[in-house]
């Protein structure tokens, strides 16, 4: 009974850690075909022998976008549906212009850490731990500086500067996501809103 027991929990640690591990991947690349439904992993494959040198490109990063938000900042995003060879490689990046006294306002990205390298200016970043604590952790950031924010958490950038901020950031999914916390709770029903 003892050794079928030991053999039993050695063949269930076995198997929980080949659980774990993370694969890797089956091809060299996946380049997203844009004419595919989007499956769970990410998009389809384009045929490889159609991939070209554009599927990697993007240019661009070094140009402010021209859409500008009512908080002052303009965001560049480069994902999947504009650089396709991110497909199945799990990265991301932006590029984000801060006005004067412009905010990126508390949000999330549910699928991603974030990295940003500020490459101009002053901000103030910061993000807030999970329950119990909901704990702030924030500074002063300036040229040259990078701050993370792990996945998940509600996090938020502000220029504090004297002049305009630029940064660009790196996100661990090709689709991070992003879920702005005061527009997800203005559509919540009033009897549940901060009870």
């Amino acid at each position: 009974m003892t050794k079928n027991f030991i053999f039993m929990c050695l063949i269930f640690t076995l198997f929980c850690s080949g659980l774990a591990v993370e694969v890797g991947p089956l091809q060299d690349f996946c380049v997203a075909d844009s004419t595919s439904m989007v499956m769970p992993s990410g998009l389809m494959c384009k045929n490889p022998m159609q991939v070209e040198a554009n599927d990697f490109y993007y240019g661009g990063l070094n140009i402010p976008s021209n859409k500008t938000t009512p908080t002052g900042i303009n965001v560049t995003l480069v994902d999947v549906d504009q650089l396709p060879g991110l497909n199945t490689l799990g990265i991301s990046m932006a590029r984000i212009d801060y006005a004067l006294d412009g905010i990126n306002p508390p949000h999330i990205h549910p699928r991603a850490t974030e990295m940003l390298v500020l490459i101009e200016g002053s901000l103030h970043v910061g993000f807030v731990t999970s329950n119990p604590q909901n704990r702030l952790i924030s500074r002063v950031i300036h040229t040259g500086d990078v701050f993370v924010f792990p996945a998940g958490l509600i996090h938020f950038q502000r220029n504090v500067g004297n002049r305009i901020a630029v940064a660009l950031l790196s996100l661990s999914s090709q689709n991070p996501g992003l879920i702005n916390i005061r527009d997800a709770v203005e559509t919540l029903p009033e009897s549940v809103k901060f009870k």
